[in-house]
């Protein structure tokens, strides 16, 4: 479905989401000359149909993955699909990105086009309508019960599967566990909703069961978090920070359950708490 990346002008380092910059550390009042490695932020140029459509900082990573991911997070198409194609092209200045779906979603976009650049800190930056902001998405369906001993172990899981944080401690990740807490899949990037589309992307090509995992964010749960969760189908998100209230109302309509400052033995319960064991599994 898709092409791989090109070459371009972009270092090996680059693509693998960082590079090595030489720095000045001071340590307990001794300086000393090192290397350092520092997480990659680059923009991509998302099009659809030859049309452009948005400008996002991100991590050069998984962006076959991203490409997905947004296209049915943000409700551009409704299922995988309908994403017939991806091209990646590397330019010096980052990757352009260009998505081929049906004509008919294509020309919807028009209205949704984004006017400005979005940030690696915010998902949503430069949408011309608010309607398209604050979309609201179905109720989801329900799996499972959550046991707390599998948030726990999904939790202390998560540290040692995010190899770009270790290297560069500058990165968010997404992660999807199973009911028993074993995390099947994680995405990273300096943004936190890059990484969950990433991961959301990853999720659609290998066809994840929503009904049979839970979401592992490790950001605060901001409403867009929510939403794209909500509107791929994801009823049980833990964050590691806390939930805004636009997120709790998000939550709160589309049957979400909703969990922050999920750390260690601990956590909040936010929403639809009945979906959460408590005790020994």
């Amino acid at each position: 479905m898709a092409t791989s990346p090109a070459i371009g002008n972009h270092s090996e380092e680059d693509r693998a989401g960082s590079v090595h910059r030489p720095v000045l550390r001071v340590r307990d009042g001794t300086t000393s000359v090192d290397v350092d490695a520092v997480a990659s932020e680059v923009p991509l140029a998302l099009s659809y149909n030859g049309e452009s459509f948005a400008v996002m900082m991100a991590t050069p990573l998984d962006l076959e993955d991203f490409a997905l991911g947004f296209s049915l997070s943000e409700a551009i198409i409704p299922c995988a699909s309908e994403l017939s194609g991806i091209d990646v092209h590397a330019h010096l200045e980052g990757f352009a990105i260009d998505m081929r779906i049906p004509q008919a979603r294509a020309e919807m976009l028009a209205s949704r086009a984004r006017n400005v650049t979005g940030n690696s800190g915010c998902g949503l930056c430069g949408t011309r309508e608010l309607e398209q902001v604050l979309r609201h998405p179905a109720p989801v369906a329900h799996g499972e019960a959550l046991r707390a001993a599998a948030l726990q172990r999904g939790l202390a899981a998560l540290g040692a599967a995010q190899p770009l944080n270790q290297a560069t401690g500058a990165t968010h990740a997404a992660a999807w566990a199973d009911m028993d807490g074993k995390l099947v899949l994680l995405r990273e990037d300096v943004g936190r909703h890059n990484a969950l589309d990433k991961l959301i992307g990853a999720m659609a090509l290998t066809r994840v069961e929503v009904a049979d995992g839970f979401l592992i964010l490790t950001s605060r749960a901001s409403y867009e978090m929510v939403q794209k969760a909500a509107t791929f189908g994801i009823g049980l998100i833990a964050a590691i920070s806390a939930p805004t209230a636009l997120a709790i109302h998000f939550a709160e309509a589309c049957e979400v359950t909703l969990i922050g400052f999920a750390r260690g033995t601990s956590h909040v319960i936010y929403t639809h708490a009945q979906r959460v064991i408590s005790g020994e599994s």
